[in-house]
């Protein structure tokens, strides 16, 4: 197909992937990626302590193969405009995690509200990998609010931007290398150093656009444009990581409340910057901050689709 034909087709199957997704919802027993996640797993268990170079085994091995299906998957259907359109339809409902991403947030904010705090500290855990045995409220609320912004852009965002890209092999390799980065977390940094190397490579873009999404999207949902615009800018630069600052800043600064500050992880305890200028988060920031999660992924959607148009615009001019 020409690049005019293959971008229209990688943008129509990126719209039904998001459709499908906000319509079937996240059954995730069916889903490729929990296949794929629980191989990793295997594999991360068997490999670990048998060989120097298994870190990079096990990342190259397990993320290669995901980029080659998807290239395998795009090739066969490179002559035709609605088989590529439903094969990128099909592995974007597959990587996207938007529809069981609200469905956590949504849980927990409930489970907030209503005092069911040990059943809101277990709906964490399936998404954060911190201690939260010892939080209460508004620490339980400031996990949510900072773990729901990190996955926005991890399993919403980033998917949409590498598939407008890269098509099929850019939205596997995208949540591969999300999920082994998250396996590989509390792993001896030897182990764990390309994939946390290739995870900041592959999300240096979608955070940016993710952030830059959140200040568009925080009048929709009642919040601060200009609040999620000055935390980006002002409180990143002191976090350590180099993508999730930026959304979690983002995401506070909206809210106008404060995220950050001491963590436990199974692996020790770090001392994150405080990111906001706010009052502490509630319940109900948790609720807002899943409504916000979501227009950050329609904007998404919507971006995706004049990118790949671009792209595709690009390809022709050559």
């Amino acid at each position: 197909m020409r690049g005019a034909k293959v971008s229209a087709a990688r943008a129509i199957g990126l719209v039904l992937g998001v459709a499908a997704d906000g319509a079937i919802g996240d059954p995730r027993s069916r889903r490729p990626v929990t296949a794929f996640a629980r191989a990793a797993s295997a594999v991360d268990a068997k490999v670990r302590s048998k060989h120097p170079a298994a870190g990079v085994l096990w990342t190259g091995g397990l993320a290669g193969s995901a980029v080659l299906a998807g290239v395998l998957a795009e090739r066969a259907g490179r002559r035709s405009p609605v088989l590529q359109a439903t094969t990128t339809a099909v592995t974007t409902w597959a990587v996207l995690g938007a529809a069981g991403l609200a469905a956590h947030g949504t849980s927990l904010a409930r489970d907030l509200e209503e005092g069911e705090l040990e059943t809101a500290r277990g709906t964490l855990s399936t998404l954060d990998p911190r201690v939260a045995d010892d939080l209460g409220v508004i620490g339980l609320s400031r996990a949510s609010v900072e773990t729901l912004a990190e996955n926005t852009a991890d399993v919403v965002i980033a998917p949409l931007v590498w598939g407008a890209l890269a098509g099929v092999p850019g939205l596997l390799g995208s949540r591969a290398i999300s999920l082994l980065r998250g396996i590989g977390r509390g792993r001896p940094e030897r182990y764990r150093w390309l994939v946390a190397r290739l995870d900041e490579i592959v999300h240096l873009v979608p955070t940016r656009v993710a952030a830059g999404l959140t200040v568009l999207a925080a009048p929709v949902v009642g919040g601060s444009a200009g609040g999620a615009w000055r935390a980006w800018r002002r409180d990143t630069a002191a976090h350590p990581s180099p993508n999730a600052g930026r959304v979690e800043a983002a995401f506070a600064g909206a809210l106008e409340i404060r995220v950050g500050g001491r963590t436990v992880y199974p692996h020790g305890v770090e001392e994150l910057p405080v990111l906001g200028i706010g009052r502490n988060p509630d319940a109900g920031h948790v609720t807002r901050a899943v409504e916000l999660s979501r227009v950050v992924g329609w904007l998404g959607a919507i971006s995706s689709v004049v990118l790949a148009g671009l792209v595709g615009l690009r390809r022709r001019r050559r």
